[in-house]
Formats: structure tokens, sequence, C-alpha cells
């Protein structure tokens, strides 16, 4: 952290807002916020956890898994995305009038909220059958290493006002993982539909990305965030006068997911990374030329989460197989992080085998994107079932052409909507009262498309069954 010594006295900073420095303020540089101006007692707050070798790791992760891949900008880290997400946390805290220990939970849980991540971010799940396994089922246990560590003593003598205890780690870890919380607006800006998450990786992924699709006025919506009263407590919301922005903020939402979240290319590429990941796990404990693999962190890793995926689908209870997967691989998934496939994609690709993995290693490093065929939402059942009839026929593997799907919803009006309070302090749901808003909400889009791979792409069998199906 950068740390300009200046007086206690008050000034705007470089976004317009008149700021009162208590004797200094600690300063980090980003292209997304500005100039984020921590105060000395913020600084003691997260600066133990950043330093932590934990945080630490997420420099290694990307935000957008292989989304550098098109927009070749978006090399953007969780690192940064989670010290922004504690910027705007404090930036909330205070417009809301959060008092300190309140404010200290809140920017922490923001801080580490994506500890678990694995690497290539939300990607790396699709390794498990059904996405049993999600990286928030990995953040208890770094959070217990925190807590069974000396981190406490040694946080606790930096902040000798604020301690933080046992309880208070409960809470800032039932905050990250959506359990009942003693005080919703707290957990409302941790996780919600109008949290400091989504309100940072909006704006940040825009921006790495180069487009302008999640750009909104957010310091329009701080000054309209407000506490709302109502019949369960206290929560998060915005005044009358924010529903304007609060609508441009969820089409930003809207828009991101259609055109950079499920990107038709984006989306092919982490199938092939996934693919890539399946087949060697298959195969590691099996094929002589993969023995050297076998012994890495992330070969041991593999091959017990295929070991995980067999099981699984065997049988219908899986939390078992869930917890023990969890535990014994933890000490392993803590290290892994994007280099370890990148370093495996280009080992694989100088292989001379035609081996399924090495055969998509090799796309993945020379950026052989598959062939995209856009699908209508209405035809996908018919294509699913001429697809599995061709592939069987013709011998295609799976990694090969695939059909892809994945559904996406702007808003979730009917499960914990985003509240308004109007003139007269009276809390209404945004979709009751925007027409916009109402028009989307609870509703899903789907992103549908058929990869194929380049190498088959111009195949007489393939083209003809392409036109077959449109």
């Amino acid at each position: 952290m950068e740390i300009p010594r200046r007086k206690s006295t008050p000034r705007d900073d470089n976004r317009g807002q008149t700021m009162t420095y208590q004797n200094i303020y600690h300063v980090i540089k980003d292209p997304v916020h500005g100039t984020m101006q921590f105060t000395t007692l913020e600084d003691q707050w997260i600066k133990p956890f950043i330093d932590s070798p934990h945080f630490q790791r997420l420099r290694h992760i990307k935000q957008l898994g292989m989304g550098d891949y098109i927009f070749p900008g978006a090399v953007h880290t969780r690192f940064n995305h989670c010290i922004g997400c504690c910027y705007v946390a404090s930036q909330i805290a205070n417009k809301i009038g959060l008092a300190e220990e309140e404010r200290q939970l809140v920017m922490i849980a923001c801080l580490i909220h994506d500890m678990g991540h694995g690497p290539f971010s939300h990607a790396f799940e699709d390794i498990f059958h059904k996405k049993m396994i999600r990286h928030e089922d990995w953040t208890p246990f770094f959070l217990a290493d925190y807590r069974e560590s000396d981190f406490f003593a040694h946080y606790n003598k930096r902040n000798p006002r604020h301690h933080l205890t046992e309880e208070k780690f409960l809470m800032i870890e039932n905050m990250i993982m959506h359990k009942s919380a003693s005080r919703y607006v707290l957990a409302d800006i941790v996780s919600s539909q109008l949290d400091a998450d989504r309100l940072d990786y909006l704006l940040r992924d825009s921006h790495f990305c180069g487009v302008r699709y999640g750009e909104f006025d957010f310091r329009w919506m701080l000054h309209c965030m407000a506490i709302v009263k109502t019949e369960n407590g206290e929560r998060l919301g915005i005044t009358h006068k924010g529903i304007g922005v609060v609508e441009h903020y969820l089409m930003a939402r809207r828009l991101m997911t259609r055109n950079i979240y499920h990107s038709h290319k984006k989306l092919a590429l982490e199938f092939l990374l996934i693919e890539f990941l399946r087949q060697l796990s298959q195969s590691i404990s099996q094929v002589s030329f993969f023995s050297e693999i076998q012994k890495t962190l992330l070969g041991k890793f593999l091959s017990h989460a295929h070991q995980l995926n067999v099981a699984s689908k065997k049988t219908s209870d899986t939390q078992k197989l869930k917890k023990e997967f969890l535990k014994n691989n933890y000490t392993a998934y803590k290290e892994l992080s994007d280099y370890d496939i990148f370093s495996l994609i280009r080992t694989l690709s100088e292989m001379r085998d035609n081996h399924p993995a090495i055969e998509i290693a090799k796309r993945l490093q020379q950026r052989m994107i598959p062939k995209i065929i856009r699908l209508d939402y209405a035809e996908t059942s018919f294509v699913k079932k001429r697809l599995a009839e061709f592939k069987n026929k013709n011998s295609f593997q799976d990694w090969q052409i695939q059909l892809i799907k994945t559904p996406h919803q702007a808003y979730s009006g009917g499960e914990d909507p985003i509240l308004v309070s109007n003139e007269f302090s009276e809390a209404q749901p945004l979709n009751k009262i925007s027409l916009m808003i109402s028009a989307i909400s609870d509703k899903y889009e789907t992103t549908t498309f058929i990869a194929i791979d380049r190498v088959i792409a111009e195949d007489e069998k393939v083209v003809k069954w392409v036109k077959s199906i449109r």
C-alpha cells in the first residue's frame, strides 16, 4: 500500500466527495475507482488479511476465466476485485452510517468473500459432476486456517480497539456463506442483488474487457442508498430518487452477462478447458506418459475429482462423499492457481500422442476456438437428440462437437428483491415500481449454441449435418 502522510484537514477526493482525514490516509490507486482511500483504522482492519498467503493467492486467479482469450485486456484477478469490493463496502457503510465495528465486519467480509475460488474462477467448478462442489464450499476451510493459526493474535495486536473475536469472525463467515445474519443490512452489503460484489465486478469487468455494457453511475447509486425498514428488520435499499440508476445497473448486469460472461467464444473455450481436465483426470492413473503429472498437486487433485465424479453418479446421497472430498483435498486445492493449469496445457501440447487431453491442450495453447453455430431456444430439444445420434454414428467425441446451453436471470423479484423507500419511508419491491424491471423479473434468458472443433468443422459429414438442423 502507498501511504501518503497528510495533515488532518478536509478536502475533496478525485470523485467529488468531501472527506475528513484521520491522521493518515492509505491509498491504493485503482483503474476503476480511482484513488481508493482507507483511513489508518480501516487499513489496520484489512491489511493483515491482504498480506496473508491465502489472499495473495488470488493474484494468480483471473477474474473472468478464459475471458482474456476473447477480450485481451481481461487479465484482472480476484485479488483486484476483492480489494475493490472492500472499498465499495466501506463507501456504502459510510453512506448509511454504520458504526465502526459494523463497518469493520462488512469490509473484511467483502475483502475475503472470494477466497474459495479455484483456477479460472467459476469455470473450474465444472470439473465436478453437476457442479457438486462450488467455490463457496471451500471458503470455510480457508477461514478455519485463520482461526487455527496465530493470525488472530497478530491481528488483535494491530487492532487494540477492535479485536477480531470468534463471535465476530463467525458473523463474517455467515455473511459470506449466505447464512442467517443478526443484522440483515450488513449481510445485504456483502451478498444481495445490490451488494458491493456486483457493484465492483460490473464496473471492473467492463473496464478491463474494453466495453461499456457494465457502466452505471456508481456515485449516484451510492448517494441514493439507504437503510430501509421492513417487518423483518433493517435492510439495504435505495430512496425513490435511485430507481433510475438501479434500472441502469440491472440492465448493465444483464448486458454484461449476455455479451461478456456468456460470450459464445468464451464459453466454448471454457468448455474445452474443462474437457481437457476431465480427459486428463480419467486417464492420469492409467496412461504411462501421464505418470509424472500424477505426482503433482494438480494431478492428485484431478485424480481424486474423477473418483468423486464416478462415485457420485452411483448414489443420490452425495453429501458424505462431498464432505470427505473437501476435507481430504483442501491441502492441494489451496495451492492451485491458473499457472498450474497453464503449465500443464503447455507440457501436454508438446506431446505427440493422440490422447484427447493432448489434442485439446494443443487447441488451447494455439487458441484454436471452436466454430460456433448459434441456436434459438426453441430448437434445442430437437438438436440435442439429433446431435447424439450424429456423434454415435460418426464416432465423434463430446469435446469435438457439443451443444452448450446456459440460462441466466437478470433480476429476481420473487426472492429477496431490491427495496425502494418512497417519500413516506414505506418500503416497496423495485419490480412493483419499475415497469422495466417488472418486465425482466424472474425470467430466464438462455445462451444456446453448438461448438465444433475446428479440425472437423469443414468435414463433409459435419457440414451436411449442420445444414440439416437449420
